[in-house]
């Protein structure tokens, strides 16, 4: 496939920009994902820790709602206290598993795998991985988290390979 002039410029310099990521898994551990209720894990949440990354770098109090388009993809609005948002589309391509797009208008560009590791049963606490092991969150439905929420999202972490040490807490 070849690139118009335009393309091909912007194909350069997105590879020439993006920094790399720093794993925090190690990855020969295998991920387990949780099959989600898709209404029920739909709305509002609270990033409230995260592994570093370069696109949410001088993010504020981040949050990320999720809707439901009428084609059956979800909708992602990630939102910081600052103002700056970025929306993304999102399908589910299996148990736990999301596939989300973050350049819709030129796919495939910055797709990225969302796996849920853990939701709580009132889907009040997720932990959400990525196989690669460059991302990770912890996300409630409110601001804050209980200490023994914390340890639960980290046991997840844990047994899903993530080491500890690159986790941040997130004030909301």
């Amino acid at each position: 496939m070849r690139l118009t002039k335009p393309l091909a410029a912007l194909a350069a310099s997105l590879a020439l920009t993006a920094p790399a990521s720093a794993e925090y898994r190690d990855t020969t551990v295998p991920m387990r994902t949780q099959d989600i209720d898709l209404q029920s894990y739909l709305g509002k949440w609270y990033e409230v820790a995260r592994y570093p990354n370069s696109f949410e770098r001088g993010c504020q109090a981040p949050t990320a709602t999720y809707s439901l388009n009428e084609d059956g993809s979800i909708k992602v609005l990630n939102a910081c206290a600052s103002g700056k948002s970025r929306t993304a589309e999102a399908v589910k391509v299996g148990p736990g598993k999301l596939e989300v797009d973050f350049v819709s208008w030129l796919p495939g560009i910055a797709k990225g795998d969302y796996w849920v590791l853990y939701v709580d049963p009132g889907y009040t606490l997720a932990v959400v991985g990525e196989p690669t092991g460059r991302y990770g969150w912890v996300l409630s439905r409110s601001p804050q988290i209980r200490q023994s929420q914390l340890v639960q999202a980290q046991t997840v972490l844990t047994q899903n390979g993530y080491d500890l040490s690159g986790l941040m807490l997130i004030a909301q």
